[in-house]
């Protein structure tokens, strides 16, 4: 079932069924990242712009704070002319099936031709990894990026389906049908929000960060509905600091742009430590 009003909501959040929160990262090697094209307004007159040994030192970094947090992440190479395969959330959506407690992907389907050939290197290494490989049907044309518009809703089998830009409503029907899951869809409505993870980001399953220029007044309610507690980011954070697409891996320490002060303090006034 896909919700897209709050007044469609016909279940209680406690009464899904519990979902046990992630305890591994992937990162995938910033070697051939650069900007040879633009699908975002972020990348606008930034083409060739990318200074590699800083960009290394930022994913080192990364990559220390998660280990640090003791979850070291599992790396994944980056590949020649791939260079926005280090965004690696865009390309499949992991999941949990309780009912055999068998972990798996869903394949994503990009919306940019730039992109679709990162795709079955994912597959490869998730299978590798021992993770069962599923796709969307072969006669739906829709797209789905992924972790950059689904995002699980913490402790519980709810997934939230950010559409639009990136990935198509009717995706989120193949979606939920396949997984056997409620998805509740939330329409981005501004160009530099074009991914659901560049505007919400859930934290535990009380609060999250919001962006709310981002959305439309049903997806407000909707965020409102189910998470007690939203924290409202400043949009020049958001927008241009990209707050908003941070991560809290455990509950606590959330992994935040540098230089988000406002949302930095809004974070610790409900006890999360920005890291």
């Amino acid at each position: 079932m896909v919700y897209q009003t709050p007044n469609a909501l016909d279940f209680q959040l406690k009464a899904l069924p519990a979902l046990p929160r992630p305890n591994r990262v992937v990162l995938t090697t910033p070697t051939y990242f650069d900007v040879e094209y633009v699908i975002n307004p972020h990348m606008s007159e930034n083409v060739g712009t990318v200074h590699k040994k800083v960009a290394w030192q930022q994913w080192k970094a990364v990559r220390a704070a998660y280990t640090a947090l003791d979850k070291p992440p599992v790396v994944v190479n980056g590949q020649s002319g791939l260079p926005d395969m280090v965004f690696c959330a865009n390309q499949t959506l992991p999941f949990y099936d309780p009912a055999d407690e068998k972990k798996g992907v869903v394949l994503g389907r990009m919306h940019s031709e730039h992109r679709e050939d990162e795709v079955p290197y994912y597959a490869r290494f998730f299978e590798d990894q021992g993770y069962r490989v599923e796709t969307l049907p072969e006669d739906l044309e829709a797209d789905f990026e992924g972790m950059g518009d689904g995002l699980w809703h913490p402790g519980r089998r709810l997934l939230w389906g950010g559409y639009g830009y990136r990935t198509s409503l009717e995706a989120y029907e193949a979606l939920s049908d396949l997984l056997d899951i409620p998805i509740v869809a939330l329409r981005l409505t501004e160009p530099d929000y074009y991914h659901l993870d560049t505007c919400l980001c859930p934290l535990d399953a009380e609060h999250a960060l919001v962006a709310p220029e981002a959305f439309d007044e049903a997806g407000l309610e909707l965020i409102a509905s189910l998470f007690d507690t939203p924290i409202e980011v400043p949009d020049h954070e958001a927008r241009h600091q990209l707050a908003c697409n941070g991560h809290c891996p455990d509950g606590t320490h959330v992994l935040i742009q540098e230089g988000c002060e406002q949302t930095n303090e809004r974070l610790r006034e409900h006890d999360f430590v920005p890291v």
